[in-house]
């Protein structure tokens, strides 16, 4: 799935080349030389993952890690640092100051995309491509096709058309499954940053895809939290399905 990652680094050459490479493989790519630029990037375009060069000329790759860690609004961003240093203390440091994977460098395309990918898989799993089975529903983020399997015969599957949000919605509920979410927790993960709607907005979407699982017997999946939010789950409670 394409995301959207913002390349910290200041070696003119290795930043084409990384940002090349990403764009190959469907990235939206953002590039900054220093902690400035990259703060002022994401101040407007939140990134889904940020790579991250140790040396910076104005300061250094974990002072801007940890920076990003304390603020509220940045401090989930998976970061992966990019650096030279191969002193076991010095991965360490990287991950003490809250990166989720360091990368030596010299390093492939392919490493990169790699672990880009396993770090998302773990920290962002609604950004995976990974096809998710869950309570009789099977979500594809590649095709975007959600099916049922059938009550009597578990090798049929239906599919259950929904719409681009309804969509999302789901995939994100499947992705955190039996975790609750606050309505401003699914705008900013779900309808993206910066996007200017009212939390009823949630109720609305989270009715539409109810009425949708509701055809196929599975409207109870999707569960209200009273007093918190949402949650995608297969065991039932009666006080908290709405």
């Amino acid at each position: 799935m394409a995301v959207t990652i913002l390349i910290v680094e200041d070696e003119l050459a290795i930043q084409e080349l990384i940002a090349l490479n990403l764009k190959k493989a469907g990235h939206m790519v953002l590039c900054a030389g220093d902690a400035a630029h990259a703060k002022l990037l994401i101040n407007n375009v939140l990134p889904d993952l940020v790579l991250l060069d140790w040396m910076l000329p104005d300061i250094t790759g974990l002072e801007f890690a940890r920076s990003l860690r304390r603020e509220e609004r940045t401090k989930t961003i998976p970061i992966i640092m990019l650096t030279a240093r191969i002193q076991e203390n010095d991965k360490i440091a990287g991950l003490e100051a809250g990166a989720d994977d360091y990368i030596t460098k010299p390093f492939s395309p392919r490493e990169l995309l790699a672990r880009i990918k396993a770090v998302l898989r773990r920290r962002l799993p609604e950004m995976s491509d990974e096809i998710i089975d869950i309570g009789g529903l099977k979500l594809d983020p590649t095709t975007h096709r959600v099916h049922v399997y059938s009550e009597y015969d578990s090798a049929k599957l239906s599919e259950i058309i929904l719409g681009p949000t309804e969509f999302r919605l789901l995939h994100f509920l499947m992705a955190y499954k039996e975790r609750v979410h606050t309505r401003a927790q699914l705008l900013d993960r779900v309808w993206g940053d910066h996007v200017f709607i009212e939390d009823r907005t949630v109720d609305v979407h989270i009715r539409r895809l109810r009425k949708i699982l509701e055809t196929v017997g599975k409207e109870n999946l999707v569960q209200t939290v009273r007093g918190t939010g949402y949650r995608f789950s297969v065991e039932r409670s009666e006080e908290s399905i709405g």
